[in-house]
């Protein structure tokens, strides 16, 4: 679920732009969930000399390891890792958030003369670590209200209209009956006095021209769908059910975020007696498919990144491509600067 924040990305903004401190070249390595990210990445940060980010909205939680995919204990002392497990599961976590710890991570990770490699699917902080969700002021709780008491007594229409006459630019992005954006808008500029679009230019003009390259890793859909179902069974061989209990019986209320995802939801509904074991995993296992496919539709959209495809047995040749694209690109930029 996106923050208040966040639902105002621009969303045909273009990749132009990054925090003014981000350092100036890093490696993102994206992809679907199950595609195979985990694996790659250890083997390409050994190659490069590099330091993994994890760029995913659950792993930073911690006490939530399995239904979460984290690497390996094992993993995580070869290469290290950072951004997992820096929260806990009732903290709240944004994507403005992730972008702030991670930046200081790229920041440290440079200093010891190393590459930082961000590696996951969370196309949203991305996004946020490129500069590219404008942080808009805090919201004022009497505003808010105001709007939300207009909205139910004289429809989003007349909200919708006056967010056109005000900034039109921006409410062609909000769809007449997106009650939420519409009324975080309106707020933004009776706030600062100015247009959100105005706002989002200034922040974008701020901000430095990044050195970022962009790699994704996508599978036939039939074999990445093959891929979830068996990941999800492992994760029930593995523990899952056990980890979701000691969370509730530790005092992790059911409705807390992290445990709202797809992972964890049906196996909770599981243990409360809602769902038989059969039906949860299934649902699971559905569920995480649809998000891979959320995740595919977000990142098509992403004009800058290269693809490589994966396929099963052939691990060594995609490894042996990424490097040489990666030490193609450092080559051609070194630190950054055309």
């Amino acid at each position: 679920m996106m923050s208040p924040v966040d639902s105002l990305i621009p969303q045909a903004a273009p990749r132009t732009a990054a925090f003014p401190d981000t350092p100036s070249f890093f490696v993102a390595l994206v992809g679907p969930t199950a595609v195979g990210k985990t694996a790659l990445a250890v083997a390409l940060a050994k190659a490069i000399g590099g330091e993994i980010v994890a760029l995913d909205s659950m792993q930073v939680y911690r006490s939530l390891d399995i239904g979460t995919a984290k690497p390996t204990p094992e993993a995580q002392k070869e290469i290290p890792h950072h951004l997992i497990d820096v929260v806990d599961p009732w903290d709240p976590f944004t994507a403005i958030d992730y972008a702030l710890r991670a930046r200081q991570a790229l920041k440290e990770i440079h200093a010891r003369g190393r590459l930082p490699l961000v590696v996951g699917g969370s196309g949203l902080y991305l996004r946020a670590l490129c500069g590219e969700i404008f942080n808009g002021p805090s919201g004022v709780i009497g505003i808010r209200t105001r709007l939300t008491q207009e909205m139910k007594k004289r429809g989003a229409a007349l909200l919708h209209a006056r967010l056109t006459h005000l900034d039109p630019s921006v409410a062609a992005r909000i769809h007449p009956k997106d009650a939420f954006r519409l009324i975080r808008a309106l707020e933004i500029i009776e706030v600062t006095g100015r247009r959100v679009s105005e706002l989002w230019e200034a922040h974008r003009q701020g901000l430095m021209r990044p050195s970022t390259l962009l790699l994704g890793l996508r599978r036939e859909r039939t074999a990445l769908y093959n891929r979830i179902n068996d990941r999800v069974d492992r994760m029930v061989a593995s523990g899952l059910v056990e980890e979701v209990d000691r969370l509730l019986k530790a005092g992790h209320p059911p409705h807390l975020k992290p445990l709202r995802s797809h992972n964890y939801r049906h196996i909770i509904a599981y243990l409360l007696g809602d769902e038989d074991l059969d039906e949860a995993v299934r649902r699971t296992k559905q569920e995480t498919r649809h998000y891979a496919k959320r995740q595919m539709t977000w990142f098509r959209s992403e004009n800058e990144i290269t693809w490589f495809d994966v396929t099963d047995g052939d691990s060594d040749r995609t490894a042996a491509l990424l490097i040489e694209h990666i030490q193609r690109r450092r080559e051609r930029y070194g630190t950054g600067e055309d």
